[in-house]
């Protein structure tokens, strides 16, 4: 499923990866370049395992890595509340 961002939250692209800003409770979120991937993929409209196989294509990293990689970062997100 697409991910969105909730209005409250702001996002920056850094040499670094990204960073979010949750306007509401203050506090500032940290994104690698492999999460930044995995996220612009997923706010592009794509899915799970569009953002998987760009994780392959991109790092040297297996299917089930990438896979477990995802699952836990949209977990992260949504759990927060920054994204549904």
């Amino acid at each position: 499923m697409p991910l969105r961002f909730g209005a409250d939250v702001s996002t920056a692209e850094t040499d670094y990866g990204t960073v979010l800003l949750d306007e509401r409770a203050g506090t500032y979120w940290e994104l690698n370049p492999t999460a930044t991937l995995v996220v612009r993929t997923l706010l592009d409209g794509g899915e799970e395992a569009d953002a998987v196989a760009a994780l392959v294509r991109e790092f040297d990293v297996d299917e089930t890595h990438a896979l477990r990689d995802v699952e836990a970062l949209v977990r992260q997100l949504r759990g927060s509340g920054l994204a549904s």
